[in-house]
């Protein structure tokens, strides 16, 4: 019996194979229409791009073509062939304007973009274009289905670009850069004031002034103490529970004991 059905399926198996062939090399359009619609409807998304790749010039205006191109970017995106996926549901949404897909095209579309957000440390022109959709689609459907997943993914998104903007302002702490480091992070705290890494800008921006002070020429030095205080106080008035509050705290004591050096 396990013998019988183990041919049978390997009879199934090869024909449908070889109807798949048939509908590559046939120069029925609609022949081809119905395997790959076959295909798709299947999860099998990959042979299914084959055909739709081969017809879609051919049903472009015609009353299938909705269908097909729905399906076509369906398949890029199920694929993850993200970049693909995402020229094709654009030019779904303006082709097809009244379709009942239309909200979900536009936010796969833009979704799509948001897949190629690469991470942090590399170029963010890809996360940047993603942002760019994503507001677009939150702007022309408030009220979409769709709109709560939209927001959580620019969420993400815009933390990626923040902490690369952070990142490349802690760096200049990083190489005892101090001077560039407290106007990278005080440009950063000022850009994106909601940020979530604005303790951590703070606090470098401490630390950089802390290392430029105590680390100065006695004429320099009663200045930049002071500005190293207050970059302190804009921590501690920020959390005064702050993470960094131990190495925080030792630091401002060394500072207020070099400023007793200028009173005397």
């Amino acid at each position: 019996m396990k013998k019988i059905i183990s041919l049978l399926l390997l009879v199934a198996i090869f024909s449908s194979c070889n109807e798949y062939q048939k509908a590559l090399k046939s120069e029925d359009v609609a022949v081809k229409f119905e395997m790959a619609t076959k295909l798709y409807d299947s999860g099998k998304y990959t042979k299914a791009i084959r055909i739709f790749e081969q017809i879609a010039p051919a049903y472009r205006g015609k009353p299938q073509a909705e269908k097909l191109f729905y399906m076509f970017a369906q398949s890029y995106y199920k694929t993850k062939q993200y970049y693909l996926a995402g020229y094709q549901f654009e030019s779904f949404v303006s082709g097809y304007p009244r379709s009942e897909k239309l909200q979900e095209a536009a936010f796969l579309g833009a979704k799509s973009y948001a897949m190629l957000s690469p991470v942090y440390s590399l170029d963010q022109t890809s996360t940047n274009k993603a942002l760019d959709k994503l507001q677009m689609f939150i702007d022309n459907y408030p009220n979409s289905q769709y709109l709560a997943e939209a927001n959580s993914t620019v969420k993400v998104l815009s933390e990626k670009t923040e902490k690369k903007v952070y990142e490349n302002a802690k760096g200049y702490n990083t190489i005892s850069d101090y001077k560039s480091a407290i106007v990278a992070l005080d440009n950063f705290v000022s850009d994106y004031p909601g940020t979530p890494f604005k303790e951590d800008a703070l606090f470098y921006k401490f630390d950089s002034a802390y290392q430029l002070a105590i680390n100065s020429i006695p004429s320099k030095m009663e200045e930049r103490l002071l500005v190293a205080k207050a970059a302190h106080s804009n921590l501690i008035k920020f959390n005064a529970e702050t993470k960094y509050k131990k190495l925080a705290t030792e630091m401002l004591a060394r500072i207020e004991k070099d400023l007793q050096k200028f009173t005397k």
